[in-house]
């Protein structure tokens, strides 16, 4: 067994509350309980040793196996095949959804092992370590069909109940069992607060019924998905793993289900995922409401609104740049140095230092989620952006730390200025729409003066490109949502002209670097690969930009790089490999968005549309949107 198998090497369940990775090898490699956002249980991706994981898999020879996975069409249940010289054997793993407001402590992971030919052995090996390996636990054996495992104090414990005779191994759990054609047999980890009641048994009907129930969530909620095109299978795949990352009980996405995955192998580059930004949720909120979930938009909002009214921000800002799901905005970065990392990637970082960052572009992103179309939310909601925006008049033209929060100090991001042109925008047009009450001149003129310091400052003469910040050349693949956003037209020559740029400087082979750190230092020592969110943002760029053929080919190369179940890490590596933290929703809900606009372009395909004439380009025009005075 590979003690660091891929990142890549993994499928993701989850209840909507929690998550787990389990690998191609059956085992369950990393599991947070009972929140996206607690300490671990099962953490072997982070350290083979002191980590922890729970595996289910055949017990036959290394060399003598075949090995694949999948998940049963449009659902969360992962199934993991073996195919061995005896029979043929398979493992479904599942948890059943628990949409509700309601969070709990009780989460089940479901792991089923049947043969569907011949006769084959398999081997179950649970070994806990609560607390990211930091918290001894104990072991008692109600009967030899049950264990419990208790974490430290009162605490979280396990239960781990099967159809198998399970054995201590020290304070651990194995069992051996052996299945024939047709046979099957059930192993159920519960997690739950000690001083709750303890979980039923499952009888085999009562797993049927389980899975069914499983099974028939997902399909049903894929019912409201109004995406009829031409990558349907993918983009489901992406929309679960987005609705697989929200926290149910408050409707706050994570940014990814894990932490102090390697940018970089042996790099410093580990950051945790595990809380919910504003950016990456407002974008993940707004890649479902495109494809037709509203309620994950109203619960968004719900949440979003909740932070604002909430405030208590020590630098007096209305939101800080990342939560815990539940709304908590202490997230205090800690090194656990007794993890090795991932490969001998060190440090291990759990909570984001991030948090405290200043980043102005969050308040255009969630201005663009809450204001769709002509849909601007609840009264209390609109009055709650009102005050915002107000806010953000007296406090947008300062620099920040930028949308990838570097290290290395602020500075005046074009990206930043960019969407606080979009907060302004969206805000007036619908208040003008809807009615609303709103200090239009004011906002109108931030606006405005947004606009001029990206169109003077913001872009390069020298380069013909926009570029990363007021003081530098370097470009920034951020900026690929310029046209999405509406601020300048896919054809205008400006832009255009900005995109070859990025082209010859940013893009390998279809995939995108986020910025040349030699060229911008951001304060972190090493590399990193290319980024999937930029790579898909080039794609809808070029589709917007009539270069169809280039975007569709991007797309499907794209594709390539895609795991075994369709799932995609955070970055791509120089050989093709997946870094960073796992599943990631930037890349999911970018995938998303480019699928879209191909499939928008290809359906209007018509003569090739020359690009517009020079004096049209954004440094030829006046004054784009009337002055409200």
């Amino acid at each position: 067994m590979n003690p660091y198998p891929p990142i890549a090497d993994h499928g993701m369940v989850g209840d909507l509350q929690t998550a787990a990775l389990v690998s191609s090898e059956g085992s369950v490699d990393w599991w947070c309980s009972p929140r996206f956002d607690s300490p671990s249980l099962f953490a072997s991706l982070l350290d083979s040793e002191r980590g922890g994981h729970c595996r289910l898999a055949a017990d036959v020879g290394e060399g003598s196996t075949t090995v694949r996975q999948l998940y049963m069409p449009d659902t969360a249940i992962l199934v993991t095949r073996f195919m061995t010289p005896g029979g043929v054997g398979e493992v479904a793993d599942f948890m059943v959804p628990l949409d509700s407001p309601v969070a709990t402590d009780r989460h089940t992971l479901v792991r089923v092992a049947r043969v569907v030919r011949g006769s084959l052995p398999f081997a179950f090996d649970c070994r806990p370590r609560f607390d990211y390996g930091r918290a001894p636990h104990r072991l008692t054996r109600p009967d030899d069909r049950s264990a419990v495992l208790h974490g430290p104090g009162t605490d979280l414990h396990v239960r781990i109940t099967g159809d198998a005779a399970l054995h201590a191994d020290g304070d651990d759990v194995t069992a051996v069992f052996t299945l024939s054609a047709g046979q099957f047999a059930t192993i159920v980890l519960t997690t739950t607060d000690s001083g709750g009641p303890e979980p039923p048994v499952l009888s085999g009907d009562e797993v049927e019924e389980q899975l069914e129930r499983c099974r028939a969530f997902w399909l049903r909620w894929l019912r409201d998905c109004t995406y009829r095109g031409r990558w349907q299978d993918v983009v489901n795949r992406s929309a679960i793993t987005l609705k697989l990352l929200t926290y149910a009980p408050t409707g706050a996405p994570v940014a990814a289900a894990t932490m102090g995955l390697p940018e970089q192998i042996g790099g410093e580059r580990n950051w945790d995922y595990r809380y919910t930004w504003i950016r990456d949720a407002s974008l993940s909120v707004r890649a479902l409401i495109d494809l037709g979930f509203q309620t994950e938009a109203f619960a968004f909002r719900r949440w979003l609104h909740e932070r604002i009214v909430a405030g208590g921000m020590a630098s007096g800002d209305p939101l800080q740049v990342m939560y815990r799901v539940d709304g908590e905005p202490h997230l205090t970065e800690e090194i656990l140095d007794h993890l090795e990392g991932y490969q001998g990637s060190r440090p291990v970082r759990s909570g984001n230092a991030a948090a405290n960052q200043l980043q102005l572009d969050i308040y255009g992103e969630a201005a663009d989620a809450l204001i769709v179309g002509h849909d601007i939310g609840a009264i209390r909601g609109w009055t709650a952006l009102n005050g915002v925006l107000d806010w953000l008049c007296d406090h947008w033209d300062r620099p920040d730390e930028g949308i990838w929060e570097t290290r290395g100090g602020r500075h005046n991001f074009t990206y930043s200025r960019l969407m606080t042109w979009v907060a302004f925008d969206r805000g007036i047009r619908a208040a003008l729409y809807a009615s609303r009450p709103a200090d239009l001149p004011r906002w109108a003129v931030a606006r405005d003066a947004a606009f001029r310091q990206i169109v003077e400052r913001g872009w390069h003469k020298k380069r013909q490109a926009f570029v990363q910040h007021f003081d530098t050349d370097v470009l920034d693949a951020s900026l690929l949502l310029m046209p999405r956003v509406g601020f300048v037209s896919a054809h205008d020559q400006d832009w255009l002209s900005t995109l070859d740029a990025m082209e010859e400087e940013l893009v390998s082979d279809s995939l995108v670097y986020r910025y040349d750190p030699v060229a911008s230092p951001d304060g972190l020592r090493g590399s990193e690969g290319t980024f999937n969110l930029c790579s898909f943002l080039y794609v809808e760029a070029l589709a917007r930009s009539g270069r169809l053929d280039q975007a569709r080919y991007a797309f499907d190369k794209m594709l390539t790089y895609a795991n075994h179940v369709g799932l995609f890490a955070e970055e791509i590596g120089p050989s093709g490999e997946q870094l960073g933290n796992f599943p990631q929703a930037f890349t999911h809900l970018s995938l998303i968005t480019a699928a879209m606009a191909l499939d928008e372009q290809l359906g209007k395909q018509g003569p090739p549309r020359e690009a517009e004439p020079r004096h049209q380009g954004i440094h030829g025009l006046g004054r784009v949107a009337p002055r409200i005075d």
